[in-house]
């Protein structure tokens, strides 16, 4: 299976990175990047690229792909609707209408995040935002898959990239085992889902858009 990849800097990505480097079912990973990872495998190719609003210049990279795991986001702290609509919205779907005409079979898995409101009109922006591009991919992907974990604990070296949440991350973490004793359902690992897209990818997924909970049973059912 071959397999593109955004976001691998961000620390979803990186964890999707780490699994799929190591998953015996991933023949290659092409990461899109704006800044080189600084990761060397034989099987990972960086293509470094700075307009993530026009990817025709390297249309003729893009070909003949599998699946994509789409990890690119931000968070919505301070930003107004319009601006996170053009960091969420337009660079997902300058993506995949490439992806769509260049691979109309791949398998496009998107993270977003628990809250992502379906109906495009909730109060919360960041979750309409996240809505609307969920509804468009699976529209345009038959192969769409949607991930929305809730709290996800970095294993193996993951980290996130900015300082503040790197720090929060440092505060909370050691209540990771009480979390996951009281709330299972709600708490997952950058390991667990980077191995449930491959899965995914792989064997498809029981339903098109996976809660927190879809991917922790996706994993204990392995």
């Amino acid at each position: 299976m071959k397999v593109i990849l955004f976001g691998a800097t961000g620390m979803v990505g990186q964890g999707v990175l780490r699994e799929c480097l190591l998953a015996d079912e991933v023949e290659s990973v092409l990461a899109i990047v704006r800044r080189p990872t600084g990761k060397k495998h034989a099987k990972l190719h960086e293509l470094a690229h700075q307009d993530f609003y026009d990817f025709s210049a390297i249309e003729a990279d893009l070909a003949g792909y599998d699946a994509c795991f789409f990890c690119l986001g931000v968070s919505s702290l301070g930003m107004n609707e319009k601006d996170y609509t053009r960091v969420s919205y337009d660079i997902t779907m300058a993506a995949a209408r490439v992806l769509v005409r260049l691979n109309p079979g791949m398998t496009f898995i998107y993270v977003s995040g628990a809250g992502t409101d379906s109906t495009e009109h909730g109060r919360l922006m960041w979750a309409r935002v996240k809505g609307r591009v969920e509804n468009e991919l699976l529209g345009m992907f038959k192969g769409a898959c949607m991930f929305r974990p809730a709290y996800i604990q970095p294993l193996h070296g993951v980290a996130a990239k900015s300082t503040m949440t790197r720090i929060a991350y440092a505060a909370v973490g050691p209540l990771y085992p009480v979390w996951k004793a009281l709330f299972p359902k709600y708490v997952t690992t950058t390991e667990q889902v980077g191995r449930a897209m491959i899965q995914v990818a792989k064997h498809g997924a029981p339903k098109r858009v996976l809660e927190n909970r879809d991917i922790v049973a996706l994993m204990e059912e392995k």
